[in-house]
């Protein structure tokens, strides 16, 4: 009997402990760390910006340190009394995408980024790190933070009419999805708010996300733009918008995104958030997602629905493209020697890691792309933009073709951990 009781009490000691150290070290707002990302094919350079204060941290309490260990960058957080680690997470960006690209080899850019954590109420200690082309992280920056800096800007956030799309509960424990307008102007903001609920259904009809519904929440925010569509270079469109987003990213005609994250960052303060996703009011076909940065798509071609979810599976579970035979900007895009970080491709070189505990024995690595393994998990050759020496699970899926019917099983699990983490 004695025995038994302190079982129940460690069940119900243990969750409390989680929320205790998160009342330890933080309180219930976010801090945003701005700064640019510069250099070129070779360097990596971090100049900071400013550190915000904001009044809403919309992240698990619970959930602190990264185990996923996704993304090419990443930042942590240690207490610099006692040096703990104390809050840790993985993301991508634009940046990253063009190091690779012919560009990056000849000349310099910058480009803007934040990060974000819950507000510390000690001094701090932030390190941001990028992978190098050997897969290891190394350190690009490091400063102490004082929370209690009167540079700290801790100006209201502007005002936005804010819709409740889906709202299942608090933000804490829920994967809490904000859509934002570019290219709407405010005779269109009642189309946005019908896009938004459009999407929403796009997004809750493919597995795993209708089976946890439950665990979204879904708003809207609205920042009109002064004129509609956006910026198409290669046919000399040119829209005044409220994010500058643009095609011709890395000159191909449809890899749609915006570089000008601060007003959007600005934009998305007043409320709590998980995810970013730009929603562009054009019918042309395209769209970008990066792993806990920002997804983006247009809102009215007749493929939208298959390209808003592959990208929200870039942005949200860090799922790499599947596909190999498409025109890309990229060069060398993975080392064949190491095995990428993202879930869904493989080298080989550590396939142990990755999906070998769904094969079947019968399965045979690699396996052919034919119509007897059309339907199985396997270990198809071809993937991250490359034709050989780079594997994925399925000879279609969502991360691969806009014809596949859903995300193979790889990607669905993959999906299900990046909910399960953050609805904790």
């Amino acid at each position: 009997m004695r025995g038994i009781t302190l079982i129940l009490l460690v069940l119900f000691v243990l969750p409390v402990s989680s929320q205790e150290k998160f009342g330890h070290y933080f309180t219930g707002k976010t801090m945003r760390y701005d700064f640019l990302l510069a250099g070129n094919s070779e360097t990596t350079l971090v100049y900071p910006q400013q550190i915000k204060e904001e009044p809403f941290w919309g992240g698990s309490q619970t959930n602190l340190i990264d185990r996923l260990e996704y993304g090419t960058y990443r930042y942590r957080v240690f207490d610099a009394a006692d040096g703990e680690l104390i809050f840790s997470r993985g993301f991508c960006n634009l940046f990253q995408e063009w190091q690779t690209t012919a560009e990056a080899k000849k000349r310099d850019r910058v480009f803007y980024q934040a990060i974000f954590f819950p507000f510390p109420k000690q001094n701090i200690k932030l390190s941001i790190e990028a992978r190098n082309r050997d897969g290891k992280f190394v350190s690009v920056f490091e400063t102490e933070v004082d929370p209690n800096d009167y540079f700290i800007v801790r100006e209201t956030p502007q005002q936005a009419d804010v819709l409740k799309v889906v709202d299942n509960g608090p933000a804490r424990n829920h994967v809490d999805l904000v859509f934002i307008p570019e290219g709407y102007t405010a005779a269109e903001k009642e189309k946005f708010n019908n896009d938004v609920r459009r999407m929403c259904g796009y997004l809750f009809a493919e597995s795993p996300f209708r089976e946890n519904q439950q665990k979204f929440n879904v708003t809207a925010v609205w920042a009109p733009s002064d004129e509609s569509g956006t910026d198409v270079p290669g046919e000399h469109i040119y829209r005044n918008t409220r994010f500058n987003s643009t095609f011709y990213t890395f000159d191909l005609p449809r890899y749609l995104t915006t570089s000008d994250m601060k007003p959007i960052y600005d934009v998305a303060a007043g409320v709590p958030w998980d995810q970013l996703f730009v929603l562009v009011n054009t019918d042309r076909y395209g769209g970008g997602g990066f792993y806990n940065f920002l997804s983006v798509s247009s809102a009215d071609h007749p493929q939208t629905p298959q390209v808003l979810v592959h990208e929200f599976g870039h942005g949200f579970a860090g799922l790499g493209d599947e596909y190999y035979n498409s025109e890309v900007a990229y060069e060398d895009f993975y080392n064949l020697r190491i095995e990428p970080w993202e879930p869904n491709l493989t080298t080989l070189v550590n396939f142990d890691a990755k999906w070998k505990n769904m094969l079947s024995a019968s399965t045979p690595v690699p396996t052919p792309r034919n119509s007897k393994y059309q339907h199985t998990v396997g270990v198809f050759e071809g993937g991250g933009y490359m034709s050989r020496g780079i594997y994925s699970p399925a000879d279609d899926c969502r991360m691969k073709s806009n014809g596949a019917k859903g995300f193979c099983p790889v990607c669905q699990a993959a999906i299900q951990r990046a909910i399960d983490w953050n609805a904790e």
